[in-house]
């Protein structure tokens, strides 16, 4: 099994009811800089599955800009989470 610990750079995007968008947010998450990212996803992914919803504010941050965004998310108002990932190697 391959360790889960590398750096992976995300890029967030979130639908609404009603054909609103959230996004794209830029996002990176490693061990040494831990983010929100991949815990969203993983959480609307259980909702799906028909668990119920514990957590309503996600940060992601993005350290190339500089910047972090704050989500607060319910779930029933959300369609769709679209996670775009960089998968290539970066220093």
């Amino acid at each position: 099994m391959k360790a889960d610990d590398k750096l992976t750079n995300h890029e967030i995007t979130i639908c609404l009811q009603g054909g609103a968008v959230l996004g794209p947010f830029k996002a990176t998450w490693s061990k040494d800089m831990p983010s929100d990212v991949r815990q969203l996803t993983r959480d609307y992914d259980a909702w799906l599955q028909g668990g119920k919803q514990s957590r309503f504010k996600y940060h992601l941050h993005d350290p190339h800009a500089h910047v972090a965004h704050t989500l607060f998310l319910s779930f029933s108002n959300v369609t769709g989470i679209y996670d775009h990932v960089d998968l290539r190697e970066r220093d």
